[in-house]
């Protein structure tokens, strides 16, 4: 799932919401969401602006 959510928001070429990957997916946004959280602590995923978010890399 982490790869997933990573993949579509490197597809993505900009900050997206969780709503917005959720979509570019097909699962539930609060999935997404709790991904997001364990990708940020792990470094992974950065916020740029509140409720966007980016690949750290």
């Amino acid at each position: 799932m982490e790869k997933k959510v990573l993949n579509a928001m490197k597809k993505a070429g900009k900050p997206v919401r969780p709503g917005d990957v959720a979509k570019m997916i097909g699962v539930e946004s609060k999935e997404v969401s709790k991904v997001i959280s364990e990708l940020k602590k792990k470094g992974k995923v950065i916020s740029p602006k509140r409720c966007y978010y980016a690949p750290a890399d």
